[in-house]
């Protein structure tokens, strides 16, 4: 099932929620939906169908604190924003590999945690990148914005006007 974008009344993006909680928020009359997908999700029950829209927006405003502070660091955060991709090698990525071992006094912040497919975490073990002549092709740093875990591609396209307002805002 394909996940839905919800946005304020303003249409500022607030997040992505499940089809289910986009079909509470429309059948409450809370929410209206904006766009609607060439083949949407059709949600049955025993008296109704539903059928589910990519965007939807709120009929009342929501506050919404902005948060100056870091993302969280979580390896499904830091594999989002390398877009899965390893950073030794550029091939799909499945777990993390901090640049500076933490054996070595490697600090566990965003500096110093990249994505990494096992067998380059293997072959790179607790050594240091000098030691064994690798680079990296990007220095890893913090996300910014809270917008960025969808800018990485992968989304809807039918989302991409109501980000791409949102980033030159930013």
């Amino acid at each position: 099932m394909a996940d839905v974008l919800l946005l304020n009344v303003t249409y500022e993006p607030l997040g992505i929620i499940s089809p289910r909680r986009t079909a509470t928020l429309l059948l409450g009359d809370r929410a209206e939906p904006v766009e609607i997908a060439v083949d949407p999700v059709v949600l049955h029950s025993p008296s109704v169908a539903i059928a589910i829209p990519s965007v939807v927006r709120l009929c009342s405003f929501v506050q919404v604190p902005h948060l100056a502070a870091a993302a969280p660091l979580s390896r499904r955060a830091v594999l989002a924003r390398d877009a899965h991709r390893c950073a030794y090698c550029g091939s799909l990525a499945d777990t993390v590999d901090h640049v500076v071992p933490r054996s070595r006094g490697g600090a566990h912040d965003w500096s110093n945690v990249v994505a990494c497919c096992k067998r380059h975490n293997l072959e790179k073990g607790d050594r240091l990148l000098e030691e064994i002549g690798w680079v990296l092709a990007d220095s890893p740093s913090t996300p910014r914005g809270p917008l960025w875990r969808w800018q990485r591609g992968g989304c809807d396209p039918s989302w991409e006007p109501y980000l791409r307002k949102r980033r030159r805002a930013a």
